[in-house]
């Protein structure tokens, strides 16, 4: 069994309230570096890729150079997403840790906030990271994700300012006349990309039924909270489908359990068999010619 990618939740804190994001609801929690390490031993098995988030910012932590340093010593790749707020020059070297493979800045998280820093002191640390990365000639990738293709004009607002900035920071054509609507990314430079897509809603037991389909919950990924639980996927950030705790029982021996077998099963099948599955509108894009 060897997955895509494994997201590990190092911590739940990210310092903001994004409408598109749900109330969290768990205690704030950092996994301990040493914890972290075990993890890796267990998941090297499984997959040669990591994402350092489900619902906090690994940007916050101050010691985020040793979970990378961990991460590189145990041969991963590693996956960063952050919202742009933490972008200090210090930080930002962090990024170019030699097993940082990808940064995916949250570009929505500025408009979604009510935050006391202007659109202009919030996008130039992300495009001085942007500039830093081009004069390195660092192979990293970069997505600057904007994700709001089906908001009004409040939206269109800042769209339109964040177009004209990234068209002259990066001398390029007018973004406007390359959206199409759908999913996309356009290129601004070497291995820096802006991309679109639309907000989701996050499942939850108490969204409508959205019936059965498939998803990449333990066919191509799996996800690991800060408090040490698995999961099928990054979008359960409550832990709703504990398939077990690290902390008590070996990753081997919770992908291999009854629960995780019908999971699996059912969604190369096409169903959904856990409720919180049949609740996610998120497995729409699996379908085909969404994916």
């Amino acid at each position: 069994m060897k997955y895509h990618r494994a997201y590990i939740e190092i911590t739940n804190i990210c310092g903001l309230a994004c409408s598109f994001c749900p109330p969290k609801e768990q205690p704030t929690l950092t996994m301990s570096l040493n914890f972290f390490d075990l993890v890796l031993t267990q998941l090297r098995e499984y997959t040669d890729e990591i994402a350092l988030h489900v619902m906090g910012d690994s940007m916050v932590l101050a010691n985020l150079t040793e979970y990378l340093d961990c991460a590189d010593k145990h041969g991963f790749k590693v996956m960063i997403t952050t919202s742009g707020f933490y972008l200090d020059e210090m930080r930002r070297s962090t990024l170019f840790h030699p097993c940082v493979r990808q940064v995916n800045i949250s570009l929505n998280s500025f408009n979604k906030n009510s935050v006391a820093r202007s659109f202009e002191a919030y996008m130039e640390p992300i495009l001085k990271l942007c500039d830093e990365k081009l004069s390195r000639q660092s192979d990293m990738f970069m997505n600057l994700r904007l994700w709001n293709l089906d908001e009004q004009q409040s939206e269109s607002d800042f769209n339109g300012k964040l177009f004209t900035l990234i068209e002259n920071h990066f001398n390029i054509e007018p973004i406007i006349n390359s959206v199409s609507g759908e999913r996309q990314s356009l290129r601004l430079a070497s291995k820096i990309l802006l991309h679109f897509d639309r907000y989701f809603q996050w499942p939850a037991l108490n969204n409508e039924v959205f019936g059965d389909g498939y998803c990449h919950g333990l066919s191509k990924q799996i996800a690991i909270l800060a408090d040490g639980r698995v999961v099928p996927c990054c979008l359960d950030g409550e832990g709703i489908i504990e398939l077990g705790n690290l902390h008590v029982t070996n990753l081997g021996k919770i992908l291999t359990s009854e629960r995780s077998i019908a999971i699996i099963e059912g969604f190369k099948n096409g169903l959904a068999v856990e409720e919180l599955c049949q609740k996610c509108s998120y497995k729409k894009r699996f379908e085909k010619g969404l994916s």
